[in-house]
């Protein structure tokens, strides 16, 4: 039961009830509920802005693990653009000096892309930033691992070619030390033994008994073994590849035939005294490019430094040449 108010009535000197009029009564209800109604909305939006829902809870949780598995990812890109980074400093500094093979430009490797924007989908969102450049670190790490593949692909075809020149380059010395009876004429200007006459001597003259074998000194295929070139009389020329021959004149009789694979090692003919010789001894040539060179130079397969340098100083003697 409400309580009744009275109010002090100073013309009738007396107290009189107050009697509320229904519209204002109506007036303060709606009052009321306009309140209530502002206090709940006013209450919501606080709500909404510091209580979160079910629903927000889970995609906040779900953003904060994918910032996280992005942070991942970028320490897991250090380290493989570290690894990188090793490979290919090694490749041009170890692998690619040791095939002779120029080192890949530094732009090369760390190229980006230009052109078109490639992240344009990847804006306009809260991370899109740290999506952006860890997308950017990837596809330059994508492209410099390709490079690197293709590097890698190209050293091993120079490593099996490189293997091929070390087994076919004239490499030991065609006659065995325990053969010789001396190192006669290396190569240079030697005295002609028949004019007398100082010459251009192409070759190496190996001093030996008559039937003494001759080896090959690399791998490759003979060419020639014939006595129709002059002055050489019964000789072997060996095609050893990457613009290397190598001929051996003089010969009393052949091992091998024109067109047959020879290995290192393989005995190829016999010392003689055929052509134009004053006496039994092997003369031997190497052609790089069709040009010939000093053999002294290809010995390094067979021969201790003291015994190179032993026949260095008998070859460089300017004395009588055998033909």
């Amino acid at each position: 039961m409400s309580k009744v108010k009275y109010y002090y009535d100073s013309e009738t000197l007396s107290y009189r009830k107050i009697e509320r009029k229904k519209r204002t009564t109506f007036a303060y209800a709606s009052l009321f509920l306009l309140g209530t109604f502002l206090f709940s909305l006013i209450i919501f939006f606080i709500a909404n802005l510091y209580v979160e829902s079910p629903k927000e809870k889970a995609l906040n949780r779900e953003l904060q693990n994918m910032e996280l598995q992005f942070q991942l990812l970028n320490k897991k890109m250090d380290e493989a653009e570290a690894v990188l980074a090793n490979v290919a400093e090694r490749d041009n500094n170890i692998y690619r000096v040791y095939f002779e093979a120029n080192p890949i430009p530094e732009e090369q490797r760390r190229a980006g892309f230009g052109g078109i924007n490639r992240y344009r989908d990847l804006e306009g969102f809260d991370n899109s930033k740290l999506i952006i450049e860890s997308s950017k670190r990837l596809d330059i790490l994508q492209k410099q691992i390709v490079v690197q593949s293709k590097s890698l692909d190209e050293i091993t075809v120079l490593a099996e070619e490189k293997e091929i020149l070390l087994s076919a380059i004239p490499a030991i010395q065609p006659v065995k030390n325990e053969d010789l009876t001396r190192m006669a004429s290396g190569y240079g200007v030697r005295t002609d033994p028949f004019t007398k006459v100082k010459k251009m001597h192409w070759g190496m003259d190996f001093s030996a008994p008559t039937g003494t074998p001759i080896y090959a000194p690399g791998d490759g295929i003979v060419t020639r073994a014939d006595s129709r070139s002059s002055g050489y009389g019964k000789h072997i020329r060996i095609d050893h590849g990457f613009g290397y021959v190598s001929l051996y004149a003089h010969l009393h009789k052949y091992n091998v035939k024109k067109n047959q694979k020879v290995k290192r090692g393989d005995i190829i003919g016999f010392v003689g005294n055929t052509g134009r010789s004053m006496g039994p001894h092997l003369h031997y040539e190497i052609y790089k490019d069709g040009k010939r060179i000093n053999p002294i130079n290809f010995y390094y397969g067979s021969l201790t430094a003291e015994e190179f340098n032993k026949l260095l100083e008998s070859a460089s003697q300017e004395n009588q040449s055998l033909d």
